[in-house]
């Protein structure tokens, strides 16, 4: 009888000890998403965003007992995932769009250069990054946030006036609870905040429109790109696209603008992409589609890009393509492949 009674109150403590981590996993498993889209502003790199938010969860797990409650949950995650995101950054590594390298290119002069990945600001699914809000307007500052432009503009910013600007101009928070988390100064905040600020506005492009709900307007125009780009029809394409819309597609530096050059592109270079399929996908705050090219060898079709779309007063104005399918098509959960398209489906 002593054994058992020994055995059960083992398996008691045992029990009670899993239920306390479980708890706690929920609890850091909560903020999961809030933190990668937090990462992914600092780092632009939808990998990296992971990675580092997957470091900060695990250094919190296993110093939870340290953990005294002077501060929230969520401050402290915030602190551990800063701290992570600036070593990361320490190599001095910007990500960045083609259109911040090079100027563009001439369809006469097109071709297709590559660069390592690291260079290039990545993609990233809207569900990995934007939690659930009720309130509309704090969902809309949130898309905004994490739009391609906005996020390469970050990333011309030193790694602390970074997550100054998005810990005060984007999470909100309160002067004090960065001088806190960054163990600085108040005014070394404001310092900081008023700087990344000034280098926004001096390199503020044209912005595409407010990121939101679609208005019927908004889809009735992703439609009519739909059936252009799926017909292959150049005269339907340009009458959807700003006279200076640009295209680009990482990981080449090549970028295009202009409706000429960039439907020039696509029947000559791009001319193996007729006859395309799209999927619509929601990616940084922004419409987008997997782009589904046709497979000559086998039927069906096979990953080509994942696209996000720029739209600015009602008409396209960038198409951003990145062609790296072994590494989107499964961040966003995409099929390896379509299948044929038949009459009777």
């Amino acid at each position: 009888m002593s054994d058992l009674t020994t055995t059960t109150a083992t398996d008691a403590r045992a029990g009670a000890e899993g239920a306390v981590e479980g708890g706690v996993e929920a609890r850091l498993e909560g903020h999961r998403t809030e933190l990668t889209g937090y990462c992914y502003r600092m780092l632009g790199s939808a990998f990296e965003a992971e990675d580092a938010v997957q470091d900060t969860l695990v250094r919190a797990w296993r110093n939870f007992d340290k953990f005294e409650g002077r501060s929230s949950l969520r401050s402290w995650l915030y602190r551990i995932a800063t701290n992570v995101c600036l070593d990361m950054l320490s190599a001095g590594n910007k990500r960045a769009r083609p259109v911040d390298l090079t100027g563009p290119t001439p369809l006469a002069q097109a071709a297709l250069s590559p660069r390592p990945e690291n260079v290039w600001l990545e993609p990233m699914p809207d569900g990995r990054i934007l939690p659930t809000v009720q309130d509309p307007a704090e969902a809309a500052v949130a898309r905004e946030s994490v739009r391609l432009a906005f996020v390469a503009a970050l990333q011309r910013l030193p790694s602390k006036q970074r997550a100054v600007l998005i810990l005060r101009e984007v999470l909100a928070w309160k002067a004090a609870e960065v001088a806190e988390l960054l163990e600085t100064s108040v005014a070394s905040v404001n310092s900081a905040l008023q700087r990344a600020r000034a280098t926004l506005t001096e390199h503020e492009g044209r912005v595409p429109d407010a990121a939101g709900p679609l208005d019927e307007e908004q889809q009735e125009l992703l439609e009519r790109y739909v059936t252009a780009f799926e017909g292959y029809d150049m005269a339907a394409l340009t009458a959807l696209l700003h006279e200076d819309a640009v295209m680009t597609m990482p990981p080449f530096d090549l970028w295009l603008q202009g409706t000429s050059d960039i439907t020039g592109f696509m029947t000559t270079m791009g001319a193996a992409c007729a006859g395309s399929r799209l999927v619509p996908v929601s990616a940084n705050g922004s419409p987008g589609f997997a782009h589904y090219k046709p497979d000559p060898e086998d039927g069906g079709f096979v990953p080509w890009a994942v696209q996000v779309i720029d739209v600015r007063d009602g008409a396209i104005s960038g198409m951003h393509c990145f062609l790296d399918v072994e590494r989107w098509f499964p961040l966003f959960g995409l099929p390896e492949r379509l299948p044929a398209v038949t009459d009777a489906g």
